[in-house]
Protein backbone atom coordinates (compact mmCIF):
# COMPACT_ATOMS: atom_id res chain seq x y z
CA UNK A 1 0.00 0.00 0.00
CA UNK A 2 1.29 3.83 -0.65
CA UNK A 3 2.57 5.41 2.53
CA UNK A 4 0.52 7.66 4.49
CA UNK A 5 1.05 11.27 4.45
CA UNK A 6 0.97 12.78 7.74
CA UNK A 7 1.36 16.18 10.07
CA UNK A 8 2.15 15.69 13.57
CA UNK A 9 1.29 18.73 15.91
CA UNK A 10 2.69 18.48 19.78
CA UNK A 11 4.48 21.45 21.48
CA UNK A 12 6.62 19.07 23.59
CA UNK A 13 9.46 18.52 20.96
CA UNK A 14 10.56 14.80 22.63
CA UNK A 15 6.83 13.28 22.25
CA UNK A 16 6.71 14.87 18.72
CA UNK A 17 10.39 13.32 18.14
CA UNK A 18 9.21 10.03 19.68
CA UNK A 19 6.06 9.73 17.16
CA UNK A 20 7.82 10.55 14.33
CA UNK A 21 10.21 7.71 14.82
CA UNK A 22 7.15 5.48 16.04
CA UNK A 23 5.40 6.34 12.68
CA UNK A 24 7.89 5.60 9.86
CA UNK A 25 9.15 2.70 11.59
CA UNK A 26 6.39 1.62 10.38
CA UNK A 27 7.04 2.13 6.65
CA UNK A 28 3.33 2.88 6.16
CA UNK A 29 3.90 6.48 7.08
CA UNK A 30 5.75 9.10 5.76
CA UNK A 31 5.88 12.55 7.72
CA UNK A 32 5.73 15.58 5.97
CA UNK A 33 5.66 18.41 8.88
CA UNK A 34 6.16 18.95 12.74
CA UNK A 35 4.03 21.66 14.85
CA UNK A 36 4.42 22.71 17.52
CA UNK A 37 1.41 24.61 17.97
CA UNK A 38 -2.11 24.46 16.41
CA UNK A 39 -1.10 27.95 13.90
CA UNK A 40 1.95 26.18 12.56
CA UNK A 41 -0.27 22.44 11.98
CA UNK A 42 -2.87 24.53 10.16
CA UNK A 43 0.29 26.34 8.03
CA UNK A 44 1.49 23.04 7.28
CA UNK A 45 -1.68 21.48 6.49
CA UNK A 46 -2.72 24.19 4.21
CA UNK A 47 0.71 23.56 2.26
CA UNK A 48 1.04 20.18 2.49
CA UNK A 49 -2.39 18.65 1.98
CA UNK A 50 -1.82 15.20 4.48
CA UNK A 51 -3.98 12.54 4.88
CA UNK A 52 -3.76 12.97 8.59
CA UNK A 53 -3.19 15.43 11.30
CA UNK A 54 -2.00 14.02 14.46
CA UNK A 55 -2.90 16.77 16.97
CA UNK A 56 -2.38 17.33 20.81
CA UNK A 57 -4.56 19.15 22.57
CA UNK A 58 -2.78 22.19 24.98
CA UNK A 59 -0.21 23.69 22.73
CA UNK A 60 0.82 27.27 22.46
CA UNK A 61 -0.60 30.45 20.60
CA UNK A 62 -3.46 27.98 19.01
CA UNK A 63 -4.39 25.13 20.87
CA UNK A 64 -6.04 22.00 19.44
CA UNK A 65 -9.62 22.19 20.33
CA UNK A 66 -9.14 25.59 18.37
CA UNK A 67 -6.92 24.01 15.61
CA UNK A 68 -9.28 21.56 15.07
CA UNK A 69 -11.98 23.47 13.67
CA UNK A 70 -9.77 24.72 10.86
CA UNK A 71 -7.67 21.53 10.58
CA UNK A 72 -11.06 19.40 9.95
CA UNK A 73 -12.14 20.99 6.97
CA UNK A 74 -8.90 20.36 4.91
CA UNK A 75 -8.22 16.33 6.11
CA UNK A 76 -8.85 14.55 8.67
CA UNK A 77 -7.79 14.70 12.42
CA UNK A 78 -6.62 12.50 15.26
CA UNK A 79 -6.19 13.79 18.19
CA UNK A 80 -3.52 12.20 20.23
CA UNK A 81 -2.50 13.51 23.79
CA UNK A 82 -2.29 13.59 27.48
CA UNK A 83 -5.76 15.18 28.25
CA UNK A 84 -8.46 12.85 29.15
CA UNK A 85 -10.60 15.29 30.60
CA UNK A 86 -14.44 14.24 29.09
CA UNK A 87 -15.40 17.96 28.18
CA UNK A 88 -12.26 18.24 26.09
CA UNK A 89 -13.18 14.79 24.64
CA UNK A 90 -16.24 15.68 23.64
CA UNK A 91 -15.26 18.68 22.35
CA UNK A 92 -13.03 17.82 20.08
CA UNK A 93 -15.61 15.19 18.60
CA UNK A 94 -17.90 18.13 18.06
CA UNK A 95 -15.06 20.56 16.40
CA UNK A 96 -14.66 17.62 13.92
CA UNK A 97 -12.00 15.38 15.11
CA UNK A 98 -12.19 11.90 13.73
CA UNK A 99 -10.86 9.85 16.78
CA UNK A 100 -9.30 10.59 20.18
CA UNK A 101 -6.27 8.61 21.38
CA UNK A 102 -4.93 9.09 24.80
CA UNK A 103 -0.85 8.62 25.41
CA UNK A 104 -0.75 5.32 27.34
CA UNK A 105 -3.70 3.48 26.26
CA UNK A 106 -2.47 1.55 23.55
CA UNK A 107 0.67 -0.01 21.81
CA UNK A 108 2.52 1.53 18.62
CA UNK A 109 0.12 -1.53 16.64
CA UNK A 110 -2.36 -0.13 17.59
CA UNK A 111 -1.61 3.52 17.03
CA UNK A 112 -0.76 2.47 13.26
CA UNK A 113 -3.82 0.58 12.81
CA UNK A 114 -5.76 3.52 14.32
CA UNK A 115 -4.15 5.59 11.79
CA UNK A 116 -4.82 3.15 9.02
CA UNK A 117 -8.11 2.91 9.34
CA UNK A 118 -8.89 7.01 10.02
CA UNK A 119 -7.48 7.71 6.98
CA UNK A 120 -8.89 4.88 4.94
CA UNK A 121 -12.81 6.10 6.67
CA UNK A 122 -12.96 2.68 8.16
CA UNK A 123 -12.79 3.56 11.87
CA UNK A 124 -12.82 6.48 14.65
CA UNK A 125 -10.38 5.22 17.04
CA UNK A 126 -11.58 6.10 20.47
CA UNK A 127 -9.42 5.02 23.58
CA UNK A 128 -11.07 2.94 26.30
CA UNK A 129 -10.16 5.88 28.96
CA UNK A 130 -12.14 8.29 25.79
CA UNK A 131 -15.36 6.32 25.53
CA UNK A 132 -15.46 6.35 29.48
CA UNK A 133 -14.97 9.93 29.69
CA UNK A 134 -18.07 10.34 27.79
CA UNK A 135 -20.11 8.05 29.32
CA UNK A 136 -19.10 9.33 32.73
CA UNK A 137 -20.05 13.07 31.52
CA UNK A 138 -23.55 11.77 30.06
CA UNK A 139 -24.16 10.15 33.57
CA UNK A 140 -23.16 13.39 35.40
CA UNK A 141 -24.66 15.99 33.02
CA UNK A 142 -27.66 14.22 32.07
CA UNK A 143 -28.33 11.01 34.80
CA UNK A 144 -32.09 10.18 33.22
CA UNK A 145 -30.34 9.25 29.81
CA UNK A 146 -28.26 6.85 31.82
CA UNK A 147 -31.59 4.63 32.16
CA UNK A 148 -33.58 5.12 29.23
CA UNK A 149 -33.29 2.43 26.78
CA UNK A 150 -31.42 2.76 23.32
CA UNK A 151 -33.44 4.00 20.70
CA UNK A 152 -35.44 6.28 23.12
CA UNK A 153 -33.08 9.23 23.28
CA UNK A 154 -35.09 11.23 20.49
CA UNK A 155 -33.44 9.68 17.49
CA UNK A 156 -35.86 7.39 16.04
CA UNK A 157 -33.50 4.54 15.67
CA UNK A 158 -35.00 1.13 15.13
CA UNK A 159 -34.38 -1.85 17.51
CA UNK A 160 -31.83 -3.16 15.46
CA UNK A 161 -30.19 0.26 14.63
CA UNK A 162 -30.30 0.97 18.05
CA UNK A 163 -28.16 -3.17 18.64
CA UNK A 164 -25.53 -1.66 16.20
CA UNK A 165 -25.64 1.92 17.89
CA UNK A 166 -24.85 -0.05 20.92
CA UNK A 167 -21.73 -2.02 19.41
CA UNK A 168 -20.42 0.88 18.00
CA UNK A 169 -19.81 2.56 20.93
CA UNK A 170 -18.21 -0.29 23.17
CA UNK A 171 -15.61 -0.06 19.69
CA UNK A 172 -16.68 -2.56 17.43
CA UNK A 173 -16.15 -2.95 13.51
CA UNK A 174 -18.61 -3.22 11.22
CA UNK A 175 -17.26 -6.85 10.57
CA UNK A 176 -16.94 -7.74 14.60
CA UNK A 177 -20.74 -6.35 14.64
CA UNK A 178 -21.80 -8.57 11.79
CA UNK A 179 -20.19 -11.52 13.63
CA UNK A 180 -22.48 -11.00 16.64
CA UNK A 181 -25.60 -9.75 15.14
CA UNK A 182 -25.11 -12.71 12.73
CA UNK A 183 -25.46 -9.96 9.91
CA UNK A 184 -23.70 -9.45 6.83
CA UNK A 185 -21.24 -6.83 6.33
CA UNK A 186 -22.95 -5.16 3.94
CA UNK A 187 -25.86 -5.10 6.01
CA UNK A 188 -24.00 -3.75 8.73
CA UNK A 189 -23.15 -0.92 6.29
CA UNK A 190 -26.58 -0.12 5.35
CA UNK A 191 -27.60 0.08 8.93
CA UNK A 192 -24.22 2.33 10.24
CA UNK A 193 -25.58 4.70 7.18
CA UNK A 194 -28.76 5.27 8.80
CA UNK A 195 -27.90 5.53 12.14
CA UNK A 196 -25.70 8.72 10.71
CA UNK A 197 -28.12 10.22 8.77
CA UNK A 198 -30.58 9.80 11.88
CA UNK A 199 -28.09 11.30 14.15
CA UNK A 200 -26.54 13.86 11.83
CA UNK A 201 -23.07 12.98 12.19
CA UNK A 202 -20.61 11.46 9.31
CA UNK A 203 -17.82 9.35 11.66
CA UNK A 204 -17.95 7.13 14.13
CA UNK A 205 -16.47 9.20 16.86
CA UNK A 206 -18.87 11.79 16.46
CA UNK A 207 -22.15 9.23 17.02
CA UNK A 208 -21.03 7.58 20.15
CA UNK A 209 -20.44 11.48 21.45
CA UNK A 210 -24.49 11.93 20.17
CA UNK A 211 -25.47 8.54 21.83
CA UNK A 212 -24.30 8.72 24.75
CA UNK A 213 -25.82 12.34 24.83
CA UNK A 214 -22.56 14.06 25.26
CA UNK A 215 -22.82 16.47 22.08
CA UNK A 216 -24.76 19.85 21.87
CA UNK A 217 -27.59 19.64 20.79
CA UNK A 218 -27.84 23.16 19.45
CA UNK A 219 -25.24 23.63 17.53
Amino acid sequence: MSQVSVVVADDNPVVRSGLVALLESTGEVRVVGQAGDGAHAIELTERHRPDLVLLDVRMPLVDGLTAVRTLSTLTRVLMLTYTDDAETIRAAVRHGASGYLVHGTFTAEELAAAVRDTVSGKGNPLSPVAVSALMAAMKETQPALAVRAPGQQGFGLSARESEVMDLIARGRSNREIAGELFLTEKTVKNHVNRIFAKLAVTNRAAAIANWLGTTARDR
